[in-house]
């Protein structure tokens, strides 16, 4: 287990005072079994109306309403949490999807839906994609994760990149380099080539540097990005395609989505003129207040 304290702060800026439309905000996590919420505290600035609800997904989301106007607008998300992540060496997944290619039971598949389908169908990606599978028979389904969220950081050049959205598989293809959140676009598109059901995950990443320690980690910077696979009998398995890993150790999730837009931290609108607004600052910090080893 490790606990995990996260401290985000957003805050627009402002040439003169704006009136603000809602605003729809995404920093609490889900209870589950992987991760408990310990404590969370949201601030706002000014001060706004806020309305709790589950989107679609069933993550949290909060909308905060504003009645006056301001020349900043200032967000603060304080939570902890405590974080199991996946630590065994194996997946338990059932023998019928232990080997690509294979079909999600009748069962699933419906409800699955819209996370098999590549939104990017582009043969490029998925000749990349089939590197990875063997020529000839069949190829294990955990040996292909484990290769291709491993063969990206390898593939590709790391960078952080203010741009907002995310750009297209094949222009990261193109370029040979993305953010976090490109590389898990593309890690989502490539692994439905195969008819793999995947979906985006919005969120934290501590890196023990932070504490002193020697750290390899990129991404670590205002939110990180990566996917999930849903794989039977394990369920959804988290694969960070930044850094190479999976299992979630070090990941906090926030929220998961079909397409990353649907995943925002903090989304809204205001009543102004374009060049009223100034500057937007995010300031994330992710500590270890707490590190054990097991589960209990």
């Amino acid at each position: 287990m490790q606990r995990l304290t996260v401290d985000h702060k957003t805050t627009y800026a402002y040439r003169t005072a704006v009136k603000f439309g809602d605003h729809r905000l995404m920093f609490r996590p889900r209870d589950s079994h992987d991760l408990w919420l310990v404590d969370a505290r949201l601030t706002v600035q000014p001060k706004a109306e806020i309305l709790w609800l589950h989107d679609v997904f069933s993550n949290s989301v909060a909308i905060a309403s504003f009645n006056r106007p301001s020349d900043r607008l200032f967000f603060r998300s304080k939570i902890v949490v405590d974080r199991y992540p996946f630590t065994e060496p194996e997946f338990p997944i059932e023998d019928y999807a232990r080997s690509l290619p294979f079909s999600y039971r009748a069962s699933e598949a419906p409800d699955l839906g819209a996370t098999i389908e590549c939104d990017h169908a582009e043969p490029r990606v998925a000749e990349w994609t089939h590197r990875f599978l063997n020529r000839v028979g069949v190829t294990n389904t955990e040996d292909f994760l484990i290769k291709i969220t491993g063969a990206i950081p390898e593939a590709f050049t790391y960078e952080e990149r203010a741009d907002p959205g995310v750009q297209s598989p094949v222009e990261t293809l193109d370029r040979g380099a993305g953010s976090c959140r490109d590389f898990a676009l593309f890690m989502m598109e490539a692994v439905r080539s195969v008819g793999l059901a995947a979906r985006f995950v919005s969120g934290y990443l501590y890196d023990p540097a932070i504490g002193g320690f020697e750290s390899k980690i990129s991404g670590a910077g205002p939110t990180h990005a990566w996917l999930q696979v849903y794989l039977p009998g394990a369920g959804w398995m988290e694969f960070d395609p930044t850094n190479g890993s999976h299992g979630g150790h070090r990941l906090v999730p926030i929220a998961v989505a079909c397409e990353p837009a649907q995943a925002k931290p903090v989304s809204g609108t205001y009543e102004g003129d374009p060049q009223d607004f100034l500057n937007m600052t995010i300031e994330v910090t992710v500590r270890a207040t707490q590190v054990q080893h097991g589960v209990s």
